[in-house]
C-alpha cells in the first residue's frame, strides 16, 4: 500500500519548491525580534497554514480554479508580486521597526502563503493528485506532503538556534539577504507566470 516512486518524486520536488534551507533567513528576518517561544509558534503556524492550503488544492484545486476562472500563470504571477512587496520591505528595512510588525503574524503571510504554499507547490501537488492511480499511489502523494511539512517545520523551529548565535548584527544581515533572495525569487516567479502566458497565447 506505499509507492516509494511517487513519494520520492513528489518529496524531491516539493523540496526544490518549498527551500527548505533557504526559507532559513527569510524566516529568520521576518521573525527577528520577537521572544523564542512567539518564533516557535509562528515556525507551526506557518506550517500549519501551508499543509492547510496544500490540502484544500490537493483535494479541490482544480475545481477551486475553475470556479474562480484563475489560471496557474495568474496565480504565479500574484504569487510573485506579493512575495516582491514583502522583500521590498526587507530589503530597505521597514520590517525592523517594531510598530509595524510586532502585531503582525507574518505566519500566516508570506511564510505559510506564498512563500511555503506558492503556486509550484500547489500546482505540484494538483497534478500529483491528479496522476495517483490506486490507493497505493494516493496514500504515497499524501505521505510525501506530511513530510514535507514536517522537514520545514524542523527547518524553522531549530533555525532559531541561529539567531543566538549571531546576535543582533547578524540578524541586520541576515534579514538584507532574505529581502535580496526573495526579491529574485519574486521575479523569476512573475517571469515564470509572464512565460506561460506567452506560450498559451
Amino acid at each position: 500500500m506505499f509507492d516509494v516512486a511517487v513519494f520520492g518524486s513528489l518529496f524531491l520536488t516539493l523540496f526544490v519548491i518549498m527551500d527548505p534551507p533557504g526559507i532559513t533567513p527569510i524566516f529568520l528576518a521576518l521573525t527577528s525580534g520577537r521572544p523564542a517561544k512567539v518564533q516557535r509558534r509562528m515556525a507551526w503556524q506557518a506550517v500549519a497554514v501551508a499543509f492547510g492550503v496544500i490540502t484544500i488544492f490537493g483535494i479541490l484545486g482544480q475545481q477551486i480554479l475553475a470556479y474562480l476562472h484563475v489560471s496557474v500563470p495568474a496565480l504565479m504571477i500574484a504569487g510573485g508580486l506579493l512575495l516582491l512587496l514583502i522583500a521590498l520591505d526587507l530589503l530597505t528595512g521597514k520590517t525592523d521597526e517594531p510598530k509595524q510588525t510586532k502585531d503582525v503574524n507574518v505566519a500566516l503571510v508570506p511564510l505559510g502563503m506564498p512563500l511555503l504554499a506558492g503556486p509550484g507547490a500547489i500546482v505540484s501537488v494538483i497534478l500529483a493528485v491528479q496522476n495517483a492511480d490506486g490507493a497505493a499511489a494516493q496514500v504515497s502523494v499524501w505521505a510525501a506532503i506530511v513530510a514535507m511539512h514536517v522537514v520545514l517545520w524542523l527547518t524553522m523551529r531549530y533555525s532559531l538556534l541561529i539567531i543566538r548565535v549571531i546576535k543582533d548584527g547578524g540578524v541586520v544581515l541576515v534579514t538584507r539577504l532574505a529581502g535580496m533572495m526573495l526579491s529574485a525569487i519574486a521575479v523569476q516567479q512573475i517571469i515564470n507566470g509572464i512565460t506561460q502566458v506567452i506560450q498559451n497565447a
